[in-house]
Order: C-alpha cells, then structure tokens, then sequence
C-alpha cells in the first residue's frame, strides 16, 4: 500500500515533463516552420521584389543639368553664356554639427560671412538631404587643401558647376534678363508645364527678360547617369551614362554695340528708348536707365546688393520701356494730324489764327509760345509745334474719333513683345473712364477732358515700346508689326535653325498721300523746326517730332526748371525715323524729368542714329544745354 501511494506522484510528474519536452518541441518546429515560410516568401516569392529593391539600393541615378542655351545678339556677340567652375558642398542631413563643419572648412577654404549666410538662407529654403554650396568658385589651390583634408568631412564635397555669366554686365539687362536659384514660384510653372522631371538637379530659373520668357528653350533636356554606391553613399563605379541637351541658342536682333552706346548717351539720367526696324518690327535697342548687373543674381544676391537695388529712388530694376506709362506730349501731334486728314476733320492747307491759347468752359488753355504762332496750316503745326491748333484739333473731333483712330496703332494695348511684364497703358475714352473709376460722377466724360488729349496730355498714358511701334508704323506706311527680340531659334541636337519671322499684325487702311504728308512735316521737324539744332547738320535726311510730358499741373504759372524739383520737372521725349526716303530705324526716347525734348532727348536720338547709319560714335553722353532749357527756346 505505501509503495503504490508513492509511485503515484512519480508518474504525474514524468507526465507533466514529457507533455512540457513535447510542446517545447512542438513550438521549435513551429518557429522554424515559421521561419522556413518567411525565407521561403522572401527568397522565392519575393525574390524579384527585393533583388530589385536591392540594386537599387546599390545603383542610383544621377541628373546631370544641361548646359543653358546661349544668347547672342544679331552680329554674334555673346550676351550670356556658361562656364564650369568647383563649389564647396554641404549636405545638412550627412553632417553632424553643421556649424563647427563650416568654422573647420575654414581653415582650408576661405569662407566669408556673405557666404555664411547665404548658405543659411538656401538651407532654409531647401531639403536637408539637398546638396548646397558654401563656397562658389573655387581656386586650384583650394581645390588641392580640401582634397587632402576629405576625409575629415563627411557630407562635404566639391563638385563642377555650370555658372551663368553675363560678360557685358549691365548692358541690355532689361531685354537679357537675369537667373536666379528656383523658389516655390518657380516650382508652380515647372510642374504645371509638365518639366518636373527635366528639371532634376536644376537649380536655377529664368527671372526676367528673355531668360524668362524663354526659359524652356534656353533650359535644355536633363541627362541621367546611373552610378553604382557602396554602403556609405559613396560612388564606386559609372554604369551607363544618358547625357544631357544643352538648350537652344537664342540669336537675337539686338545691335548691343548701339545699344552700349545709347545706354551711354544717357549718362547718369534715367529714361528709355527704344529703336525698332521698321520693315520686321524687331528690335535694334531696347533701353531702360540706370540699369543693374545680373551678375549679381547668380550665386544669389547679397542682401546689402538687394537693399540698393530695390530701395533706390532710380528704380533700376524697373524696365521703363515696357512697363512705365507717361504721357507722351507733342510726339501724339503727328498721329492727331493723320488722324484729321484719315477722318476729313482737316486739310493739309486749312489754317488757324493762334493768338497763343484755347479757351473753352471758362477755362483757357496755353500754348507753350507767348504770344501763339500767328497763322498756322498742318504743315506748321508740326514742324513748329502749335499746341492750340491741336486743341481745336481735339475739340472738333471728339474723343470717340480720337479713340478709334488711335486704337489699331497700338496706344493703350500691349504690343506683344516676347518679354513679360509688358504694361497695358491709356488710351482715354469715355467707356474707359467708366471702367476705371467707381464713382458715378467721376465715370463721366466732361468736353473739357478731351482738349489736352490732343497734344498728348491728360488720361494719356503709354509705353515708349507702344509709341516706338506707332513711330515704326507710321515709317513703314501703315503696316504694323508686333516687335520682337529674337531673330532666331539654334536647336543644339540638330543645328536647325527657327525663325522668328517678322509678324505683320495688319495693314492699316491709311491713303498713302496722307503718310506721305505726316512724314514730310516730320521731315520738316529736323531741317527747320524743333529738331533742327539736334540734327541740321546731319549726314542723312530723318524725320523726327520734339515732346514735352506735364508731370504735374503749373495751373497756369510759368515753367522754370531751376525752381522746381527734379521729380517735378517735364519729361523730355523725342520720336524719329530715318532714312526718311526708305526707314531703316524708327525709335522713341525718353528721359525723365529731363526737361523739353529739343534739349535731353532729341541729343540722345542723334547720336544713336549717328553710329547705326554712319557708324559714327559719340565718346560722351549728350548734354542738354541748361541756358535753353531754361530761357524756354525751342519749346513744343
């Protein structure tokens, strides 16, 4: 009895043991079971999933940017173009300590507090995993120290970029335009153009100019090269390599020697002009004064360079000849006088007593010569520039007429040049008066407002390329052009070539003997009236109108440069064409607050034609005489 009562307990226990060896066992077999599955689904199932997750691990793709297309102007000289230089690089994410990386690089690669915190601000722009310069442009020796001391730095590298470079600095940076690294603006019109991936590894975007407006010819296709890596990132060896497009060349019908020399014939003045070839509408010069270098936009600005340029009361990053409007003073006189002989209004013979002034409602309106011009036919009226025979003009056709007529020359419409920015202008009418203003009051046109429309004056407002193309228009008897910049399209893969052919935009419907009579007046212009010092003695036979724009109301009190404020002062304008028999060039000036045309402007306009026709170049720029300007001789 005992020996059974201790048997008992030894079978149970030797129960529970085997029932324990056999679940441990059962749950080995489960775990390798387990395991088995999972390295059968990973080495057979997925096989072809992770070997290629695998080799892309090991294989990367690289862009390689294009080289930017070049610009050159109509004779081949480069206006922009590339070159390749070392950059010092930081990837953020690969770095440690950011700051005491950038103090150690120091020691080997001169860096600037400039570069510093230009650094900073693109890293603050940029992915931590994007690769940013910390120094631009490196020297041999630079390049050498760094090398020897690569290992120190990981996440540092100097790599080969391809830097713009503008090599005339400021001149033409208006039509040329400028680069500049690619913000989130940027990004928008790349991906809604469908370029996202062609732009991989670009950095910079056309700012202005043409380079913006032909950013996705100049810009190129993007090439790949597939590099194999080693577990640090490191590239160990090429495997295949896709090479990038250079984008296209851009050949324009700029002149930049005429338009160096018409930037120069400004001197310290601010203004615009702009020349046109009658025949093409293309354009010789297109200038906006003071200018900027674009040079300094390419690494990316300073902020002290910024502050200058955005801050001066100059404004030179403002293009005056595409998006300052100003009334345009008597250079409208020729247009009103095609515009009376077109609608019947006047004849070429009809004449007028001018005593000197219009009145009209009780409100007298001046002409700039006391006394008036005594007895003054068409012919007169421009060659001299009689302002009351123009008011009389405005008055007996009315502002409607006045609107019509001007309407398909241009004025108050953008031209379509191929650069952006372009402004709309003014073309005053009754039904532009109710769209721009609110009160019903003020939406009312009055007679009165329609006088000093007719020498140029009051809601007048246009752009020196709006005029030009008028000037070019009437040069090239009524066929009108839309003005362009560039002549030609160089594909880089095949050579082709694309013209921009000269875009006729209509015939306008005038009679031939009243183009013939406008032109001859303006003829007369330069031989005998308001013109006549600037160009009596020239090698060539132009034609040509003198203006003067109000900037503000004398309300009836003489005009005295010397007493007012420069920014207060007329601007000086100058229209003209030549050679008059068969129009080559057609071009307007403009200089601000620069007094009357005869003295700032006409000047500037002599020596331009001077070096296109003659080839015959001013060393100074043109200085208005201070004693006419300010006895008030030759005014218009």
């Amino acid at each position: 009895m005992l020996i059974r009562a201790t048997q008992k307990p030894q079978d149970s226990d030797l129960a529970r043991f085997r029932f324990r060896v056999a679940f441990a066992a059962g749950m080995v077999v489960l775990a390798f079971s387990l395991l088995f599955g999972r390295l059968f689904f990973l080495q057979v199932s997925q096989h072809e999933y992770y070997t290629t997750r695998a080799e892309d691990n090991r294989i990367s793709l690289v862009p390689l940017p294009p080289n930017r297309g070049i610009i050159e102007d109509r004779n081949g000289i480069v206006l922009a173009r590339n070159y390749s230089a070392f950059t010092l690089e930081i990837t953020p994410s690969k770095v440690e300590d950011l700051e005491r990386t950038i103090e150690s690089l120091g020691e080997f690669v001169e860096i600037q507090p400039k570069d510093k915190r230009r650094f900073h601000k693109l890293a603050e722009e940029s992915r931590p995993f994007d690769s940013l310069p910390i120094r631009t442009r490196l020297s041999d020796e630079e390049v050498a120290r760094f090398a020897a001391n690569r290992y120190r730095f990981p996440g540092v590298e100097v790599k080969a970029r391809l830097f713009r470079q503008y090599p005339l600095g400021p001149v033409g940076t208006h039509a040329i335009g400028y680069i500049n690294r690619i913000d989130k603006t940027d990004l928008e019109i790349i991906e809604e153009s469908g370029q996202g991936s062609n732009y991989k590894g670009t950095e910079h975007f056309g700012k202005s100019g043409l380079e913006r407006n032909y950013e996705f010819k100049l810009h190129g296709e993007t090439g790949y090269e597939t590099v194999e890596t080693d577990a640090g990132g490191r590239t160990v060896r090429n495997l295949s390599r896709t090479a990038p497009v250079p984008g296209s060349k851009l050949t324009l019908t700029l002149d930049i020697k005429l338009q160096e020399m018409a930037e120069k014939a400004f001197g310290e003045r601010r203004g615009a002009l702009v020349a046109i070839e009658p025949a093409t509408g293309g354009i010789l010069a297109l200038v906006s004064t003071p200018s900027f270098d674009p040079n300094l936009f390419i690494d990316g600005i300073r902020s002290e360079d910024w502050d200058v340029l955005n801050n001066s009361p100059d404004r030179p990053m403002f293009n005056r000849a595409i998006k300052g409007a100003y009334p345009i003073g008597s250079t409208f006189k020729p247009f009103m006088a095609l515009a009376a002989l077109e609608t019947g209004k006047r004849t070429p013979t009809q004449s007028f007593f001018d005593p000197g002034f219009f009145s009209f409602g009780g409100h007298t309106f001046r002409d700039e010569k006391r006394g008036g011009h005594g007895v003054v036919d068409m012919y007169k009226s421009i060659v001299h520039s009689c302002d009351t025979y123009y008011y009389m003009l405005a008055n007996d056709m009315g502002i409607e007429a006045i609107a019509r007529f001007m309407k398909p020359l241009g004025f108050g419409s953008k031209t379509g040049i191929d650069i952006d920015g372009e402004a709309e202008g003014v073309l005053p009418s009754p039904e532009w008066k109710k769209r721009h203003f609110k009160r019903p009051a003020q939406q009312r046109w009055f007679a009165g407002e329609t006088i000093s429309i007719g020498i140029g004056q009051g809601y007048n407002a246009y752009t020196p390329v709006q005029l030009a193309q008028a000037v070019a228009t009437l040069a090239n008897d009524g066929v009108l052009f839309r003005p362009h910049l560039v002549k030609y399209i160089t594909d880089s893969r095949s050579g082709e070539k694309t013209m921009i052919e000269p875009e006729p935009l209509r015939r306008l419907p005038w009679k031939q003997r009243n183009i013939d009579f406008v032109k001859k007046a303006m003829v007369g212009v330069n031989k005998e009236g308001t013109g006549a010092r600037a160009f009596g003695d020239a090698g060539y036979v132009s034609g040509g109108k003198t203006g003067t724009a109000q900037v503000f109301s004398l309300k009836g009190s003489d005009y005295k440069a010397s007493k007012l404020r420069q920014e207060l002062r007329d601007h000086a304008l100058f229209i003209a064409f030549a050679p008059a028999e068969q129009p080559r060039i057609a071009l307007v000036v403009l200089v601000e607050n620069g007094g009357f045309g005869a003295q700032s402007a006409a000047p500037i306009a002599r020596m331009v034609l001077d070096y296109y026709l003659l080839g015959q170049r001013e060393k100074g720029p043109a200085r208005e005489d201070e004693a006419a300007v300010e006895n008030g001789e030759d005014e218009e």
